[in-house]
């Protein structure tokens, strides 16, 4: 009999208006979500379904409008700036435009220690964190000697969001939430950062969410799948019933909007 993994983030009726009267949007409808130690979860959707959205709520960058989230059992409580940064030890972000994820001020260097730092290895001998910085950087095919005393902006996008995958190599979370994760790495490299996310995921029990349009990307990596639309899942199951076997028409047509290169693309509904 297999052993039920324990859950370790859920939410209940989670939901975010923004705006008000006429002008209120209704980005995240009443979400009720289940997530167990080292599942691999994706929430799939179309811009502007609301996934983001959630994502940052789960991250405590954005507070719900209503509804709850519970970590590891407990009503989720980020009230003060030191119970965030604690849950932050335990939930980090990959996210779509690496841009925006840097403080252009701080060096490449900085944003690796920081990492070390908030792990506990303050007190480490310099020579010893410069080996941990290396070894993150190797992780994901970057050189570090190549990238000490350089600002993020030096970087392109790719190696952007790889250095993002090294900081989460270092910070070792609980749980990481990839917001399109891949979107700026060359097609060669996609598969080569998936397998190392699920490696870092065998070997720590980290539970990860692929928040993501791709669905053949959740397919190929995720044991649930939850469908999102207008805010709400219309669908959820494991991959292979959620896109092998789809229920719901909006599931249905994102599957028919994939390109196939054995038939004719149907253009008609674009």
């Amino acid at each position: 009999m297999p052993v039920e993994k324990k859950l370790c983030l859920s939410t209940s009726g989670l939901t975010k208006v923004f705006g008000f009267g006429r002008s209120k949007t209704l980005a995240v409808d009443h979400v009720d979500l289940n997530l167990h130690e080292g599942e691999v979860v994706s929430i799939v959707g179309e811009s502007g379904s609301g996934k983001t959205t959630l994502a940052k709520m789960l991250l405590g960058l954005l507070n719900p409008t209503e509804g709850e989230i519970y970590f590891q059992g407990q009503k989720r409580d980020i009230s003060s700036y030191r119970k965030k940064r604690e849950y932050w030890k335990n939930i980090q972000a990959i996210f779509q435009d690496p841009f925006s994820s840097y403080n252009i001020f701080n060096k490449i260097d900085t944003v690796l220690l920081d990492c070390i730092h908030m792990r506990g290895g303050r007190s480490l001998p310099h020579a010893r964190k410069v080996e941990l910085m290396t070894e993150a950087c190797s992780f994901v095919n970057l050189k570090f000697e190549e990238l000490t005393n350089k600002y993020p902006f030096e970087l392109s996008g790719g190696q952007m969001q790889r250095l993002m995958i090294a900081r989460i190599f270092l910070l070792k979370p609980k749980i990481l939430l990839a917001d399109e994760p891949t979107s700026m790495i060359d097609a060669c490299s996609r598969a080569t950062i998936l397998d190392e996310l699920m490696q870092l995921r065998n070997e720590i029990g980290m539970t990860i969410i692929f928040i993501t349009h791709d669905i053949g990307l959740a397919y190929y990596v995720s044991d649930t799948v939850y469908i999102m639309e207008h805010g709400r899942f219309v669908e959820s199951g494991s991959a292979d019933e959620v896109i092998l076997r789809p229920s719901h028409p909006y599931t249905r047509r994102l599957l028919n909007d994939v390109p196939k290169i054995y038939e004719d693309w149907d253009l008609s509904t674009v």
